[in-house]
């Protein structure tokens, strides 16, 4: 019985449209037309490999059909259209059958082919084989493009595939586990920061049974592809021609001299349609647009967001990154533009990290969703809109993110882009606000005489010569223009929910845990992202790179996994009402494209419901017992919390909070202190709880405002002063 045969023509400057066909019982499968300047490819033998044979049929010119020599076998023709290297489905041949079961296909050049999914895991380990290792840890699992390293070397998780002798005749062998197109072979090193391996060059082979191997030749030569020249650096390697085939061997031929054969990798391909399988049903992806946008394109989603649903949204730019790009946001109410006394703002960043992209692509793709499904009356967004001031900071690092745009979603490595344009890491550009509360918490100064919130900055962040990135000043001052009560920071390289703090407060050590006074509230928070997560919560799930995050249920304290001084988490904390916490996408951090509609799937629902609890808890407004006006920055103190919220500039406060039953006490400089108690159900519900002051003494002569407390006086000298010392690119 021969297998699927495949009738196609593929040029290398574009795609090509084919017709596929089965023929059935047959002893050989026939080469299709040639179009001008293209390589001849196309019918694959049983082992689906395409080989130069004698007896084929020959062809008379550049798009002569070969006839079928077996009289069961069908042909669907092929129209070559040589002025702009394409290939289009043209008429059947008289007598064939046009119904196959097959779908017809959409083929791509190699540069479109997408990855495989070795490095986003959709490659499963079993998938992966080698000749040999030198010890579990380095097994073919291991080799896989961006895998990063265990701390410790000869543990079970180090950075790539290693052989266990050096020879040329080690290979690293790929199993599609279907015919597939394969266009080209993504390497990297072994990543380690013990040993220096990587491969210099190698060779491709191809099979359909694993037993009959065929290398990848340029013209009559076997191929002989130069490989890496530093263990970081993805170097890609396009295949002189399309092959294809089930299997995929990556044979080393020469390596780094004072190293070993070591190599991580991907391997781009296209999936052709199996007979056997039942094709697989695309995801809804409810007209949204799934794919990367540069900063240009991403303007332009958000403007047409905002053209159909004007009502709903509104576009403005906190300021500019280094080189002048706007940090855009998109505000999402049923009355944008307006602080409504009572609701509460609610925000998500994406994009800190440059070349950690998933988050940017889902916030652009919640706009959509949630303008669509607005207008369309889905009553859970209608009541999250109306009830809630959503902003979206899609991008918060855009010179980064410009950087590995450019190289792509393969080859932009592990930290390229990942940085600012001035090469600052702006989750460590943060004032460390941590130091001085734990120095003021061992003297016993908190919160009397030094606030447990509202922390101003240091003197020296505020410094002309300080290190601050325009981009993360611009942070802060939006911090300080909304009164937000909840946040998530969108990362990618993992899969995990990270929660404040994320400092270690053992200042030499490089890992501890280290809770926030709202341990519970945050740990409730990151359990409601991890739970709801599809990828997180998979039973198939496996650890990324050398962490297993499904011990801990995917969350874990920020500090207990790795120490982030300057982390905007942990300034967002201390020095604002907002809770936030770190959500790790997804184990690529710039996945292709074509994955972008599942992680929109995995990721949905968690978006959705991370948004949901800024409405739990307690709220209120906080007003005068004489004027009834609002009072603004009164302190909301909850017993047993050594931590406070201060009211938004109309008195309207919100404080999170488990479930439970709590003495809350509101104070304001110059009023009395008024005490009561508020009980939090379980459901998802804000519990009303205010309150009213009444003035200690009576203001002076024509002034109805007391000065603010000293902290809040320090607090807006440093950031008066850190704005005046703003640097210009």
């Amino acid at each position: 019985m021969c297998g699927l045969c495949v009738h196609l023509c593929i040029s290398l400057t574009e795609g090509c449209r084919g017709h596929w066909g089965s023929l059935g019982p047959c002893s050989r499968c026939f080469y299709g037309p040639q179009c001008p300047g293209t390589p001849l490819y196309g019918v694959l033998t049983t082992h689906g490999v395409p080989i130069t044979a004698p007896g084929v049929p020959a062809l008379r010119g550049p798009c002569a059909r070969p006839q079928p020599q077996h009289p069961g076998g069908s042909w669907f023709g092929l129209k070559c259209v040589t002025h702009t290297h394409r290939c289009e489905p043209g008429p059947a041949v008289p007598g064939t059958h046009q119904n196959t079961g097959l779908h017809t296909p959409q083929c791509h050049t190699q540069l479109s082919c997408p990855p495989l999914g070795l490095e986003s895991l959709r490659v499963q380990d079993s998938q992966l084989r080698a000749s040999s290792h030198k010890r579990y840890g380095l097994g073919a699992h291991r080799g896989r493009l961006n895998i990063q390293s265990g701390l410790y070397d000869g543990d079970f998780y180090d950075g790539g595939w290693c052989a266990g002798q050096e020879d040329v005749g080690q290979w690293l062998e790929v199993d599609a586990r279907g015919l597939t197109n394969f266009t080209g072979v993504i390497t990297q090193g072994l990543n380690s920061i013990w040993t220096y391996d990587w491969v210099t060059s190698y060779k491709v082979q191809v099979s359909n049974d694993t037993h009959t191997w065929h290398p990848c030749r340029n013209g009559t030569e076997e191929a002989v592809f130069p490989g890496n020249q530093d263990p970081e650096t993805p170097v890609l390697n396009l295949l002189p021609q399309p092959v294809v085939a089930r299997y995929l061997r990556i044979n080393p031929q020469s390596w780094f001299p004072n190293g070993t054969v070591c190599l991580r990798a991907e391997v781009l391909g296209c999936p052709l349609p199996d007979p056997n399988r039942p094709p697989r049903q695309p995801l809804p992806t409810a007209g949204l647009d799934f794919r990367h946008h540069n900063h240009t394109e991403m303007r332009k989603l958000m403007k047409r967001v905002n053209d159909e649903c004007p009502n709903i949204t509104r576009v403005y730019s906190i300021g500019r990154s280094y080189l002048g790009l706007k940090m855009y946001v998109m505000e999402i109410s049923d009355n944008p533009g307006m602080h409504e006394v009572g609701e509460p703002e609610f925000r998500y960043v994406a994009g800190m990290h440059g070349n950690e992209v998933l988050g940017r692509e889902l916030l652009l793709n919640l706009m959509e969703y949630l303008c669509r499904e607005f207008r369309a009356g889905n009553p859970r967004v209608v009541q999250l809109v109306t009830q809630t001031r959503i902003h979206l900071l899609p991008s918060m690092n855009p010179d980064g993110y410009e950087t590995a745009y450019k190289l792509g979603s393969e080859l932009s490595g592990w930290a390229m882009g990942r940085w600012t344009y001035e090469g600052i890491d702006l989750n460590h550009n943060f004032a460390d606000l941590n130091t001085a509360l734990w120095d003021a918490e061992d003297n016993d100064l908190v919160p009397h005489e030094f606030p447990n919130h509202y922390i101003p900055i240091p003197e020296y962040y505020t410094f002309a010569n300080a290190t601050v990135a325009p981009e993360t000043r611009a942070v802060i001052a939006w911090m300080q223009r909304f009164p937000f009560v909840l946040s998530a920071n969108l990362h990618g390289g993992e899969l995990v929910v990270t929660y404040p703090f994320d400092m270690t407060r053992t200042y030499w050590k490089a890992r501890e845990p280290t809770p926030t006074a709202d341990d519970g509230v945050f740990r409730w928070l990151a359990a409601v992202y991890a739970t709801s997560n599809r990828a997180m919560a998979s039973e198939q799930r496996r650890l990324c790179h050398h962490e297993d995050f499904t011990r801990y249920g995917n969350v874990i304290n920020g500090a207990d996994w790795h120490t982030v001084p300057g982390s905007m988490n942990d300034f967002s904390y201390l020095h604002t009402n907002c809770f936030e916490i770190t959500v790790e996408l997804s184990c690529d951090k710039f996945p292709h494209a074509s994955e972008l509609p599942a992680e929109w799937e995995n990721n949905r629902e968690s978006l959705l419901l991370y948004m949901e609890q800024v409405h739990r808890g307690i709220k209120g407004v906080v007003r005068d017992g004489d004027t009834e006006e609002g009072i603004a920055n009164a302190i909301i103190s909850v017993d047993g919390i050594n931590h406070d919220v201060r009211t938004a500039s109309h008195g309207d406060y919100w404080r999170l909070l488990n479930p439970g039953e709590y003495e809350v006490t509101a104070r304001a400089e110059g009023y009395g202190a008024a005490t009561r108690r508020c009980r939090v159900p379980f459901e998802n519900v804000p519990t009303p709880c205010g309150f009213r002051l009444y003035r200690t003494r009576p203001p002076g002569r024509g002034r109805h405002r007391l000065p603010p407390d000293p902290p809040l006086r320090l607090q807006r000298q440093r950031l008066r002063r850190l704005r005046a010392h703003r640097r210009a690119p």
